[in-house]
């Protein structure tokens, strides 16, 4: 799997969910609503998700390992970190 976008489709700075974004896989597979949350530990990714009955949520899309989870979530995690620094950069 080679993520080869990543969008960062909206900021938010007063909230626990800092972005929602769109990956591109291999230049033919798109993923929209990525979410980046801010945990008590860092920042981490949380997949696209629907509410079940019962209260919970399910993952609509999401990685098979953990390997393809890492690397899906630093590359998301680090266009997060360029699109903050170009809005400190231009502010």
């Amino acid at each position: 799997m080679k993520v080869t976008d990543v969008r960062i489709r909206k900021i938010t700075r007063d909230e626990k969910m800092k972005a929602i974004v769109s990956v591109t896989l291999n230049d033919q597979f798109v993923i929209h609503d990525i979410r980046i949350i801010e945990g008590p530990h860092g920042f981490f990714v949380a997949m696209p998700s629907r509410r079940i009955l019962g209260g919970g949520f399910r993952d609509i899309a999401h990685p098979i390992s953990s390997e393809a989870r890492r690397h899906l979530q630093q590359s998301v995690l680090e266009a997060y970190e360029a699109e903050l620094t170009g809005h400190l950069l231009q502010a």
